[in-house]
């Protein structure tokens, strides 16, 4: 817990309002259990006053609703007042278990139908709020954040709709190439690492572990994720390798260049637990391809972290992965939707990031610094210092 989390002694922004987008709903009862139990022990001598008004209450949800008409259009509706409220609205644009009728059809919701609807939800607050911030965990169209040809540059257009929609703070986790604040100089852009966290679950649920350079390094699956990468190497003292990927670029297949080869860069891997780093998990061919080639080069145990476990292609390859001996855990966090198939399976570990967000909100909503938050090195070494 930050030390300064009983320490608010700053007015609120305004009375604290929680939304759900559809999918989220779990997480925001989450998130709503925390911050009521914080506010109830909080001891303030300005509790009482005027601008705490409705400080303390048993939930700081905001009902809404998007209603679908039979053609697949849809309204936003909110079902109480929110003037005056600084609102917090929690998307996840990654969640196809929901779904809506179509025509009579059952269709499975895109990221763009949850993006329309966050929009709505926008609209119908209808400049009653006192603030606006959208926590998004993973970013909408964060993958296509540069144009290499005549492509859209569709992040960006998202942060600028979202920014003239007088959002005022847009808050993601490790997303992809976070230079897409520069789409909105003027707004607020936090993007929050989940490293804390995934360490932490590492250490819960691996209990013969051992963080030391002899028994154990990082990998980055590809040269675009160093920078994250670094970052665990650094925080846990550990050595970093790296694949590069070699693609066909003659070729365009889905969008993109297929991967020809991964070439291993770094010292050797023998005998050692292995850490790889991404944020997101699509297909799982890289990955795992990875993890087959770092088995050949005699690696130990292979450990995944990634804040998003997609698994666009099904869990049948890690299945199979997984009974050969090629990975021993995948880590993914809770911030998008995850089957339960996929829980199910007994080589998943859950990241449970609701209370980390509870205090993003909780603080913001004083109008107090997040600093302390977004930077988790501190904590990571009293964690390590207790396990070591």
């Amino acid at each position: 817990m930050p030390s300064n989390i009983d320490d608010f002694q700053s007015i609120p922004v305004g009375t604290l309002g929680i939304i759900s987008m559809r999918g989220c709903e779990d997480m925001v009862d989450k998130i709503n259990d925390y911050i009521v139990q914080w506010r109830q022990e909080r001891e303030s001598e300005h509790k009482s006053t005027i601008a705490f008004a409705g400080y303390q209450r048993d939930s700081y949800e905001i009902k809404t609703e998007c209603c679908r008409f039979g053609t697949g259009e849809a309204k936003g509706v909110i079902k109480q007042s929110v003037r005056g409220h600084d609102l917090f609205i929690l998307s996840d644009c990654f969640n196809y278990g929901c779904t809506y009728k179509m025509y009579g059809r059952e269709v499975p919701m895109s990221p763009d139908d949850h993006f329309q609807d966050l929009k709505r939800i926008i609209a119908a607050v209808g400049g009653k709020a006192r603030r606006i911030s959208v926590i998004m965990p993973m970013l909408y169209e964060g993958r296509q954040h540069k144009r290499t040809s005549r492509e859209s540059l569709d992040s960006a257009m998202a942060l600028k709709e979202l920014n003239n929609a007088s959002v005022a703070n847009i808050i993601t986790f490790d997303a992809h190439d976070d230079r897409v604040q520069n789409a909105i100089p003027f707004g607020g852009f936090e993007n929050v690492k989940t490293a804390y966290q995934m360490i932490k679950a590492m250490v819960n649920n691996v209990p013969d572990l051992k963080l030391d350079p002899e028994h154990m390094m990082v990998i980055s699956p590809d040269e675009g994720g160093m920078n994250r990468c670094i970052y665990y190497s650094s925080v846990l003292g550990l050595d970093l390798g790296m694949f590069y990927k070699r693609r066909n670029y003659s070729v365009v297949i889905n969008g993109r260049n297929p991967i020809v080869a991964h070439e291993y860069l770094g010292a050797s891997v023998e005998g050692k637990d292995i850490i790889i780093v991404d944020d997101m998990i699509s297909s799982g061919d890289s990955v795992l391809d990875i993890a087959a080639r770092l088995k050949y080069l005699k690696a130990r145990r292979i450990f995944i972290c990634t804040s998003f476990g997609l698994f666009c292609e099904g869990l049948e390859r890690f299945d199979e992965a997984y009974q050969k001996g090629l990975i021993e855990k995948v880590f993914t966090t809770n911030l998008i939707y995850r089957t339960p198939e996929l829980l199910q399976r007994k080589w998943y570990c859950e990241v449970d990031m609701s209370k980390y967000i509870a205090y993003i909100i909780d603080t913001l909503n004083h109008d107090m610094s997040i600093s302390a938050l977004l930077n988790p090195s501190d904590r990571i070494q009293r964690l390590l210092s207790r396990v070591r």
